[in-house]
């Protein structure tokens, strides 16, 4: 199926959670935050938060620096 991941079409399987998503997008274990159409989604929720076809997700990671 084909969703938005911050502001690009992006191929993932049938059955994929925020948490894929999350994985396949970035690295880091802290500091990220999701948008899913919309509304943003707890860390607590990921797993369970399925992603469905034309969904959009912004995934926003925390810089440090100056």
């Amino acid at each position: 199926m084909t969703v938005i991941v911050n502001g690009e079409p992006r191929e993932i399987a049938d059955g994929a959670t925020v948490a894929s998503v999350v994985a396949a997008v970035t690295k880091a274990t802290a500091g990220v935050a999701v948008a899913l159409n919309d509304e943003v989604v707890r860390r607590a929720e990921w797993t369970a938060t399925p992603i469905r076809d034309a969904d959009r997700l912004e995934v926003l990671t925390a810089v440090q620096g100056g």
